[in-house]
């Protein structure tokens, strides 16, 4: 009986962890269950802030779709890096600016501001010493560019008064509250998921160490009785035998095995990754933040990158590009006076080049971005995400292949694929017209 006792011993143990293991998981899987974690397609300047407000009021401030569309696009390209809807950065907010201004002042102020400062025109006169004598750049955008941006503002403001009436606080607050909510209840309950994840760790750990000592004692206690046979006490003493174990033939050959495959497996990797650049993140002489810049105040890109839609390559931008707004902005922060000390020294910014594709390739960015529509981040990854920049794609020449195999070429309203359009679809009816379609795999395409 004894016998029987001593033997089902570790069976209960195990069977009491097994049992509280599964619930403590069961539990874990359910809590999980409550959050769900959206991963989607980001475009330079998106925010999730932005997409629920867009939600909210899809056609707020009324107004041409088309026309409120490229506003957005102009706005963040031209006026991003001064102006906001419902904050002031460098310049007003322009929240009301055509209850404030008529449309035939603003023309001529956003074309030409200091021309109409020179004239003596009071308002003009005024915001230009409210706001520190900072000149506001001219623009040269036609009437129609302009009225675009307008009507952009009129639905912004559309959409924060839609929000203000749901109950939100209007103004700053309304801005900065709704971002916060779109993306906090996901964010909350991740957290939460996380820390109830560690303690049922920490849970599971005490319950393992209490079984152990559990066990000792109930030992201790029956190596004092006296009533136990032979059968009994060599249970009760047995020791894994370590030795024996390290000593096995199989158990020799299996990690010898294991060790095999991991040296071969670690030296095809590294012959298949000389040259390979991907997650290569330097530090650079300046801590600048794309999240900050790119994400948080949704500065285009083609703001900085001013050649990315109409040159071969994406230039770096250089420091007066930088003094548009630090001259007025965080102007006593240590990194911006690195930029200061740059331009009285003449000398260029030492940026550290993170993208470099070897010499034998011929790339066009403007082919990608201008042509075919690409964004940035189908090269760059989440670039809006990023404090600091870091290789996101392999780019190996199998990397381009592939994407010139699957990638449709955008060929709307270019005259120019019309004729390949026609001829693809005489030979290959029902497949899509790619990359590859129109001679994208070609040797002579990226060497030559």
């Amino acid at each position: 009986m004894n016998s029987i006792r001593l033997r089902s011993l570790p069976h209960l143990l195990l069977a009491l962890f097994l049992t509280f293991a599964g619930t403590q998981q069961a539990a874990a899987q359910d809590a999980g269950a409550t959050a769900t974690v959206k991963k989607e397609g980001v475009v330079p300047g998106a925010t999730d802030g932005a997409t629920a407000a867009t939600a909210v009021a899809p056609a707020a401030g009324g107004g041409d779709a088309a026309a409120i569309a490229a506003g957005d696009a102009l706005f963040k390209t031209n006026c991003a890096q001064c102006h906001a809807v419902n904050e002031v950065i460098v310049g007003p907010a322009l929240s009301g600016i055509t209850k404030r201004r008529p449309v035939s002042w603003l023309l001529p102020w956003i074309k030409n501001s200091s021309k109409l400062v020179a004239s003596g025109d009071e308002y003009a006169v005024a915001i230009y010493n409210k706001y520190n004598k900072q000149q506001m750049p001219s623009f040269a955008l036609s009437d129609t560019e302009i009225n675009s941006i307008l009507a952009w503002v009129t639905a912004e403001e559309g959409k924060s008064a839609n929000v203000a009436g749901a109950g939100v606080t209007a103004g700053n607050a309304a801005a900065t509250d709704g971002q916060a909510d779109a993306g906090g209840a996901e964010a909350g309950a991740g957290k939460y998921v996380d820390i109830l994840l560690i303690v049922l760790v920490v849970v599971l750990i005490v319950l393992v160490v209490t079984l152990v000592i559990i066990g000792n004692l109930m030992k201790d206690v029956l190596r004092g009785r006296k009533d136990l046979d032979g059968r009994d006490v060599e249970i009760l003493e047995q020791r894994f035998d370590w030795g024996k174990m390290y000593r096995s033939p199989a158990l020799r050959g299996i990690v010898g095995v294991v060790f095999a495959l991991v040296l071969l497996y670690e030296g095809v990797q590294s012959v298949m990754a000389i040259g390979l650049t991907q997650g290569y993140q330097p530090t650079q002489p300046i801590a600048f933040s794309h999240k900050l810049h790119a994400g948080e105040h949704q500065i285009n890109c083609a703001y900085c990158h001013t050649s990315v839609y109409k040159s071969k390559s994406a230039n770096i931008p250089s420091a007066n590009i930088c003094m548009n707004c630090h001259s007025q902005i965080k102007t006593e922060s240590p990194e911006i006076k690195k930029i200061y000390r740059a331009i009285e020294r003449k000398q260029p910014i030492q940026w550290v080049r993170i993208h470099n594709l070897p010499d034998l390739a011929y790339f066009n960015h403007s082919q990608h971005t201008q042509v075919a529509g690409l964004q940035c981040q189908t090269c760059h990854g989440p670039i809006q995400n990023m404090e600091v920049v870091y290789q996101y794609s392999a780019l190996t020449m199998g990397w381009c292949i592939n994407c010139h195999r699957e990638m449709p070429v955008n060929a709307k309203d270019n005259k120019y694929y019309d004729n390949l359009v026609k001829l693809h679809n005489t030979k290959n009816a029902g497949a899509p017209f790619t990359v590859s379609s129109n001679g994208g795999t070609e040797c002579s395409k990226c060497h030559y």
